[in-house]
């Protein structure tokens, strides 16, 4: 199982490590070219969004691997699940097409679960 999680959480994590660093150190208006729904937000709530995603990554990567605080791994992949939410919701009310947030989303349920299997 810990292999399977380890598989998993570092597919996610590599999902989600560019365009959150991203978010976090480009301006809104160089966003805006390729991520339309950045219109929506103001560039504090970008920027918020990219921490919440690099915090993410980071959780479900460090306790795991250091094997100090382990849960906190699981509940990364539930924070980043819950980001997905919001960028399904978003793209949903643009009218945009939303699978890349889906598969994400997916992939962040995943990595909690099996990250709560590993703990048992």
């Amino acid at each position: 199982m810990l292999i399977a999680y380890w598989i998993v959480a570092g597919l996610t994590a590599l999902a989600f490590v560019a365009p959150a660093v991203i978010k976090l150190i480009r301006p809104k208006e160089s966003l805006q070219e390729r991520m339309t729904w950045v219109e929506d937000f103001s560039s504090v709530q970008v920027r918020l969004i990219g921490l919440a995603e690099t915090l993410g990554v980071i959780g479900l990567i460090l306790p795991m691997a250091l094997n100090i605080a382990p849960i906190l791994s699981p509940i990364a992949g539930v924070g980043l699940a819950i980001v997905m939410l919001g960028a399904i919701a978003t793209h949903v009310r643009r009218k945009e097409p939303f699978a890349v947030p889906l598969v994400l989303f997916v992939l962040s349920i995943a990595s909690a679960v099996l990250g709560f299997l590993v703990l048992l």
